[in-house]
């Protein structure tokens, strides 16, 4: 993901008045619930009135914020001018690749999704660079398509279904990747200036949910084909001493279980991820299983109920030790576990009430994912425009030209 920028709560010693008080006058706008005038920036932020209209003044030349036509209102003075995040000007690029699917998305200031393609190609048949290829086709297009609006993308995060570390790709088992070279700019079919970077899909869909939810601290798990994690911690994600935690996927639940693709033994995939509940519920392989198996239970398939109840156990079980470790009050179900969440809950929550051993006065909740399949795109494309949120400075210095 871009690099860290200036902390929030970081002494202002640390980096130029100037570039602290641009993301001071910048945050009370984008996190203000109407858009505030000069003046109640100034009241809120408790700069002076000056200072606030000259950093106003240079976050609208930077395509950040923009300025409302006044408000008439009767009484003496002037009118109030509503100050707002630039609906044209930067957006961030989410990318994603899935086993079975690629995705693109752009993101404005606001959080608003500007554009979105997804692109069914199981990824399994293609080597990393012919899957590189095939997203750049789609980042082509999301380029285009946010142009044509006035916006410029600033940014492009990669979401992908495995361990990044520095500039590889240590592992992605249901890809079958081991050591693939994170892609170049003209990996994806080039030239091109965007800065890219690649993170892991859970930990972005964490990162997604967060900023649409508000949520200070929970556990993410996306079931799709693979199961992954990510862990938010009092409003920050946790990634641990690598940057991996989260691979609640390859927790094991049986060590004399199935082989996994990971190299071990009865992991949490092999009885929670989609191709093991299309299996045990005894569908046919290559067909819409999320479909089939929301069909089927929704009429009441006695294999496809029991194959949720056994995936709901797998799972109640690998949730009980990371909530019994890690004390987190509040799960979210994303991927499409949302989908099926109605038949899964019940055993999750029968085995968090089994095993966590604070179940009885502080149980966990289960909650679905407000941003479904999209968390880790809108996540990755969110990346982005967090960094130049809390970095103002930074984008300014290096901002990209204009589109068109």
């Amino acid at each position: 993901m871009p690099p860290r920028p200036p902390r929030r709560d970081d002494p202002v010693r640390q980096r130029s008045l100037r570039d602290h008080n641009l993301a001071l006058v910048l945050r009370h706008v984008t996190a203000a619930n109407r858009p505030p005038s000069r003046a109640e920036i100034a009241a809120a932020s408790g700069l002076t009135r000056a200072t606030v209209s000259t950093i106003v003044d240079e976050l609208i030349v930077g395509g950040l914020v923009a300025e409302l036509e006044p408000v008439s209102r009767s009484g003496v003075g002037r009118p109030g001018t509503g100050i707002v995040p630039a609906g044209t000007g930067p957006a961030g690029l989410g990318m994603e690749v899935n086993v079975d699917y690629l995705a693109v998305c752009a993101v404005d200031l606001t959080g608003a999704v500007r554009h979105r393609q997804v692109r069914r190609l199981d990824q399994r048949e293609h080597s990393p660079a012919q899957t590189w290829q095939a997203l750049g086709e789609l980042a082509d297009q999301a380029v285009a398509a946010v142009a044509a609006q006035g916006l410029t993308p600033a940014g492009g995060v990669i979401a992908v279904p495995g361990l990044v570390e520095g500039d590889t790709i240590r592992i992605a088992p249901n890809l079958g990747w081991q050591q693939v070279a994170l892609p170049r700019p003209e990996d994806l079919g080039g030239p091109r200036d965007l800065p890219l970077d690649v993170a892991n899909e859970a930990t972005l869909a964490a990162l997604g949910e967060r900023h649409a939810t508000g949520l200070r601290s929970f556990l993410y798990v996306s079931g799709e084909i693979g199961i992954g994690g990510g862990i938010v911690l009092d409003g920050e994600l946790f990634g641990g001493s690598h940057g991996w935690a989260g691979e609640i996927g390859h927790v094991t639940i049986d060590p004399q279980g199935p082989d996994c693709h990971c190299g071990s033994r009865g992991c949490l995939e092999q009885y929670a991820g989609e191709e093991a509940i299309r299996a045990a519920a005894g569908l046919r392989a290559g067909g819409a299983v999320l479909a089939d198996l929301v069909d089927g239970a929704g009429q009441g398939s006695a294999p496809v109920l029991d194959a949720l109840e056994h995936a709901g156990t797998a799972l109640g079980v690998a949730l009980s030790g990371a909530v019994n470790l890690l004390d987190i009050g509040t799960v979210v179900l994303g991927g499409h576990y949302v989908e099926l969440i109605d038949w899964l809950r019940p055993a999750i929550e029968r085995e968090l009430a089994r095993r966590v051993i604070t179940a009885r006065w502080a149980p966990a909740k289960v909650r679905a994912s407000a941003l479904g399949s999209d968390a880790a795109l809108v996540g990755a494309a969110r990346a982005v425009t967090q960094a130049i949120l809390d970095d103002p400075a930074r984008f300014l210095a290096t901002r990209p030209a204009p589109a068109g």
